[in-house]
Parts: structure tokens; sequence; C-alpha cells
């Protein structure tokens, strides 16, 4: 979303708002996640796929839904910020301290 001045960029990627979406609700939907976060479905999915590549997360079907598992103690990746872990960007974000 722009600010006052027409700019669209935040301090957080894509990857980290699905993150944090299913840190509050790992029932999310594709469709729901692509609402949330603002971005298409199709990059939804690709989002998901490079985290369970990466290993950030696991996935697991329950009937026709997914239930996304975040790996809370996984080292965050890029060097910058390598000596935090998920949790820790979760807790920033999220108000769970």
């Amino acid at each position: 979303m722009p600010d006052e001045k027409g700019s669209n960029w935040t301090f957080l990627t894509n990857h980290s708002h699905v993150l944090l979406c299913l840190a509050k609700d790992p029932y999310m939907r594709i469709r729901d996640l692509s609402a949330a976060v603002g971005i298409t479905e199709r990059a939804v999915q690709r989002i998901l796929a490079e985290l369970a590549e990466g290993d950030f997360i696991d996935k697991t079907k329950d009937g026709r839904r997914n239930i996304y598992k975040l790996k809370a103690d996984k080292a965050l990746k890029h060097p910058v910020e390598s000596h935090k872990q998920v949790k820790d960007l979760i807790n920033l974000i999220n108000d769970k301290n």
C-alpha cells in the first residue's frame, strides 16, 4: 500500500509477511494469505514452496486443508539477521513477548 508520498516499499519481505500470517493462523488458506499480504495466490504458492524448501515450515494435510508448522528455532536467513531466530521476528511483530 502506497504511503503519503506514493511509495509502496516495506521493511519486511513477502516471505516474512507470509510467515507472520501463518504464526497467527497455521490453517490459513492460500487465498487468505494472498489477500492478507497483498500478492497473488501464485506468489503465495511460490513463497510457501521456498519456505518449505528452506526448512522454515512443514506442511501437513488435514482433510482438504493444509496446516503449516513454523520452525521457530530456525535462524533467519540473511547474514545481517542470522543471529536471530524466526521466533524473534514473530515475537517482535506479533506482540508475543
